[in-house]
């Protein structure tokens, strides 16, 4: 379950907080099949910007220059294209995942996928300056990741994607998370009404723990003191979508990873 608090996780309040990163992180490697070195059978195909093959690197590589060009060229023609935008930004996120953009050793980001990075928050931000009346949960999803530690380290701007999420998609996961963004941004009165719906839409025998998830994430600062300092990184346990290099279900494999430095 994804609050139950019997396990180790506990041990330490803020790794269990972090962790809740990794695994969203995690999760968004494996369904658009990020840092595989191909982009067949993920979530890509399901969107239309997949190859629908199983090919290497290289040809997917290629794949990815030339959907980002015909995204460029659409917002070009049309600079108030929000769907091209939104695709533009996607294409972007995935780029940063791939080949030497992102280290499977270690589940990070290299700085040249941190790069990439940037270019599809720039996006994303052109985007979201259009004001769609719908925005894109789905691409806000991959920019909480981007903002998030193991990506650009902006939990500014990670809250306002939260909360596309958590309005298109509400659940007791997805306000956790807007919460935990919303304590690192400094943004308490925030984080404690998404805290407060987080308990809310738990299940009834786990809002014991999500209170106390959400009370550890307040007083670590949403992520922790710093980026990265969760070496043994307890749960929320069983989020389950996985590690950053494309696991199992459950926790990853208990490695600290290697973070950018703080960016605001």
């Amino acid at each position: 379950m994804l609050f139950d608090l019997r396990g180790r996780g506990r041990r330490r309040t803020v790794q269990a907080v972090y962790l809740g990163l990794a695994i969203l992180l995690g999760g968004g490697l494996v369904l658009f099949g990020i840092g595989s070195g191909n982009l067949g059978g993920g979530l890509l195909d399901a969107v239309g910007l997949g190859s629908g093959k199983s090919g290497g690197t290289q040809g997917g590589s290629q794949i990815l220059v030339r959907q980002e060009k015909a995204a460029a060229r659409r917002v070009v023609a049309n600079p108030r294209d929000a769907a091209a935008w939104a695709q533009l930004t996607r294409v972007r996120y995935t780029v940063a995942g791939q080949g030497d953009n992102y280290n499977q050793a270690t589940g990070t980001f290299t700085a040249k996928g941190r790069a990439q990075l940037v270019r599809a928050a720039q996006a994303w931000e052109r985007y979201l300056a259009l004001d769609p009346p719908h925005p894109n949960a789905n691409v806000a999803r991959l920019m909480v990741q981007a903002y998030s530690p193991l990506g650009l380290n902006q939990p500014a701007k990670g809250v306002r994607a939260a909360e596309i999420v958590a309005d298109a998609q509400p659940s007791s996961q997805t306000y956790y998370q807007l919460a935990v963004y919303a304590y690192a941004a400094g943004q308490t009165r925030k984080g404690d009404l998404a805290g407060q719906k987080s308990v809310q839409l738990a299940p009834p025998q786990q809002r014991a723990g999500v209170k106390s998830q959400v009370d550890a994430a307040k007083s670590s600062g949403g992520f922790g003191a710093e980026p990265g300092g969760a070496g043994g990184q307890g749960a929320p346990a069983g989020g389950g979508q996985g590690s950053p290099s494309g696991g199992g279900q459950g926790a990853p494999s208990g490695r600290k990873p290697s973070l950018p430095p703080a960016s605001g």
